[in-house]
């Protein structure tokens, strides 16, 4: 088992931001990094509150992979703005850069492990693409936590340096997975290509985060935005967060509407 300070990522002690090399560092070592005191508490706490009152009307999962003690509500971009900063998060956006480069809002959700819960079983978020051998990462995440993850609690769990394999590599052992522990307020990236899963949930509470899963541009995202977000609600967003969400160009043109940039439909909800 690798243990899972290798991969942690902390601020210095002056508070300045840790620099994206820092973390890519770490992705390319291990396949993902945990970065301390990312989201601040007054942010979370509006998130925590918006989410909670989303939950409520949400069902429990469908299957073993969704949890049946697990509730996720997806299309959190058409019903909350408490996450916009963090999807376009300095730190994210120059990794992203650097791991992938022009990306899409893939499968983000929020996420509630139910006491009781069990392990998800191990997956990679790339799988759905079959794009054949390897040629480089295609999907990414970060996830968020909105309280403490503990191993106790189902805590995110991943096998170290599993990422970059053969596609067609059989998962592997449960017992290889490291759950890790990460304070609410914390982040942890990591590569499509990783082995990873929720933990279960052996304590008495819920444990709640924010998954925001990311992939290549010129990729069909597994969520359709630019259906779910109305285009008025979008005409308001950050240009960077208007691009995840569908409008706007992977090099040279993917994307385009009528041949032209999708930013002239969102001019005409501006007008």
């Amino acid at each position: 088992m690798e243990p899972q300070p290798a991969a942690a990522v902390q601020a210095p002690s002056d508070r300045t931001a840790p620099r994206v090399d820092d973390v890519v560092a770490a992705l390319e070592r291990v396949g993902y990094a945990i970065v301390d005191d990312l989201w601040a508490p007054a942010a979370r706490s509006r998130a925590r509150d918006e989410l909670d009152a989303l939950l409520a009307a949400t069902p429990y999962g469908r299957d073993d992979f969704e949890g049946r003690k697990t509730r996720r509500v997806y299309g959190l971009f058409a019903k909350t703005r408490a996450l916009d900063a963090i999807a376009i998060d300095p730190l994210v956006v120059g990794v992203l850069d650097r791991v992938i480069g022009p990306t899409l809002l893939n499968a983000p959700a929020a996420i509630e492990i139910g006491a009781g819960e069990r392990a998800q079983p191990l997956h990679r978020d790339d799988a759905i693409y079959p794009l054949g051998p390897r040629r480089g990462e295609v999907v990414f995440s970060v996830m968020w936590p909105l309280v403490d993850f503990t191993v106790r609690n189902g805590g995110t769990c991943v096998v170290p340096r599993s990422h970059g394999a053969p596609r067609t590599a059989g998962p592997p052992a449960p017992a290889d997975a490291v759950p890790l522990e990460v304070p609410a307020g914390s982040a942890v990236f990591y590569v499509g290509s990783l082995w990873h899963g929720g933990g279960a949930n052996r304590s008495d509470a819920p444990r709640l985060g924010v998954v925001l899963n990311y992939v290549a541009g010129w990729l069909r995202p597994i969520e359709s935005h630019a259906l779910g977000v109305p285009r008025a609600v979008v005409a308001t967003l950050p240009e960077r967060l208007r691009e995840m969400l569908g409008y706007g160009l992977h090099p040279p043109f993917i994307g385009y509407v009528d041949g032209r940039h999708p930013r002239h439909l969102l001019a005409k909800e501006d007008a």
